[in-house]
């Protein structure tokens, strides 16, 4: 949750509330499972739980890079949280695919303990699958509704200084905000503008100075 806090500010709040919700599915599942066919939870299943929270943090680092990296191409923020979940989707099922293709070959060839791995590997697999496509991206939409993350404050993890936007139109409406041509990006146009009025602050310091100096 810190290096959520960090690394995505404000988005580690979707993170952090998805991992919530994906905790309370697999206690779901794993307790409906031991009432319904008498399933114990092993040593080797908690491992198989422990390595899901990585694959669950995955899915959100690639939606999440995804979104960030169509702001910085200059998209406004709905059409980048939409272009990218239809990237990261892709790479998202592709990658969980993989996962429960070996949980359950895994599965299915040893015995004993690594049999209850390979098990909760493939629940919480499937878990994470339906956590990332019916909340996550539902919430990172809903979010967008609030100033705070749609006019990309610099708290939020979808600030245009931070992320290098190349246009101010990302925060506004339009389909696509278009590159700008001369001047920089956004981020550059910033920093040069405080540049500026950190000088005329200096300049005027020292005037302030000189006149001090005069009196005395």
């Amino acid at each position: 949750m810190l290096y959520l806090a960090w690394q995505y500010r404000g988005l580690g709040v979707v993170a952090v509330a998805s991992l919530l919700v994906a905790a309370a599915g697999t206690y779901l599942v794993i307790a409906l499972l031991s009432w319904g066919i008498g399933y114990r939870l092993s040593l080797a299943g908690v491992a198989g739980l422990i390595i899901a929270i990585g694959i669950t943090m995955d899915s959100f680092i690639v939606y999440f890079e995804r979104v960030r990296d169509e702001v910085r191409n200059g998209r406004t923020l709905a059409v980048a949280v939409d272009e990218g979940w239809r990237h990261a989707r892709r790479t998202i099922i592709v990658s969980d695919s993989v996962n429960l293709l070996a949980a359950v070959v895994l599965y299915f060839l040893a015995v004993g303990g690594v049999q209850g791995f390979a098990f909760t590997l493939g629940v919480t697999t499937v878990v994470d699958l339906a956590v990332i496509i019916l909340f996550t991206h539902p919430m990172l939409v809903w979010i967008l509704r609030f100033r705070f993350f749609g006019e990309g404050h610099r708290w939020s993890g979808l600030d245009p200084e931070h992320l290098g936007a190349r246009s101010s139109a990302v925060y506004r409406g339009g389909a696509l905000a278009s590159a700008v041509s001369a001047g920089g990006s956004l981020a550059r146009r910033r920093a040069e503008a405080r540049r500026a009025r950190e000088q005329a602050d200096a300049v005027e310091a020292e005037d302030a100075s000189g006149k001090d100096d005069e009196q005395a």
